[in-house]
């Protein structure tokens, strides 16, 4: 791949880049464009080995996921959305919007099933993607998702 090419595929899955860690670090933009960045410069390192076979979008949310699972800063789990609601700080990107609650909500949740949650709900990714995504099985992510589904059904009494 040539670096013009990788330049023109990154701008076109930029922003939904950053909208997937955005929803994984549970608002915080600062760790979400921290992990942006590592993951953008991991891809490109690895760009020659790219082959064209799937599509782009997978294999650098692939890259931005095993970047995610390896902060180990983002991947601390919270008992309640109170525990996260105390430690949420002026770094949010949505603290003043509606989707605060799912943020604290998800970030309850532990690294593999918000992954899950959050790759099949908000952008759309099929199980059979995610698995290949998160390289796990098919039945892996079917049970993730649905004890995600419950834990938030819990957590935002719904």
């Amino acid at each position: 791949m040539t670096r013009e090419s990788f330049i023109t595929l990154v701008e076109r899955e930029q922003d939904a880049l950053r909208g997937f860690l955005l929803a994984l670090c549970c608002g915080n933009k600062d760790d979400a464009d921290d992990l942006a960045q590592d993951a953008l410069v991991k891809a490109y390192l690895s760009s020659a080995g790219y082959q064209d076979q799937g599509k782009f979008r997978s294999w650098l949310f692939k890259i931005a996921y095993n970047t995610f699972l390896n902060h180990k800063a983002s991947c601390r789990t919270l008992e309640s959305i109170d525990e996260a609601r105390r430690i949420i700080s002026n770094k949010s990107a949505d603290s003043r919007f509606e989707h605060q609650d799912l943020y604290l909500a998800l970030r309850t949740l532990p690294p593999k099933e918000r992954s899950a949650i959050t790759l099949f709900y908000l952008n759309g990714y099929c199980i059979k993607e995610i698995a290949k995504i998160t390289e796990t099985s098919e039945d892996a992510v079917k049970k993730q998702l649905s004890r995600g589904r419950d834990k938030l059904k819990e957590k935002l009494k719904i």
